[in-house]
This record gives C-alpha cells, structure tokens and sequence, in this order.
C-alpha cells in the first residue's frame, strides 16, 4: 500500500465507514474501537477530511476483511456512497 489513497479507495472506506455506522447505529462505538473522535470520523465520512492509509487498516480490521477488499469496493458492493445503505 503506498503512502496516499487515490480517490477511489478514499471513496470506498468512506462508503465502508457509512455502511458500519448504519449496521451500528452511531459514530461513538466506531470512533472508540477505531481510536478515532467521533467528530473527525464523521468528517472522513462525509469527505470534509482526508482517508489516511492507517484509518483505512483499522476500518478492515474492524470490519473483518483483507484491506484490498475494502479499498477496492468488494467488501460493500453497491452501497450506497452518502448513506452506506446497500440494497436486499
């Protein structure tokens, strides 16, 4: 992985990040285990802040998938990218 996320990964863990929140409920219980503010994980959700590559291994550990499925899309395959809500 090298030291940036291009535009599409940066996409697909901020589309990843919007998809738990959803099957969570709430920024806090991410934001802990993720070690992240509650405040500063909602703005690299919604774009405000930039998608570090360290963010981008604790959102897959967290959400249990290899990082070239989450930086890739596979892990929420048409979700969607404002909300994290996947069709049935």
């Amino acid at each position: 992985m090298t030291d940036d996320l291009d535009a599409k990964e940066q996409k697909h863990v901020r589309t990843a990040l919007l998809f738990l929140r959803r099957q969570v409920g709430a920024w806090a219980p991410i934001a802990k285990v993720l070690r992240y503010e509650p405040e500063s994980l909602g703005k690299v959700a919604t774009g405000r802040r930039t998608v570090t590559p360290t963010l981008a291994v604790r959102v897959a550990r967290f959400a249990g998938v290899g990082i070239d499925a989450l930086l890739d899309g596979s892990y929420v395959p048409g979700a969607c990218p404002r909300c994290g809500h996947r069709p049935d």
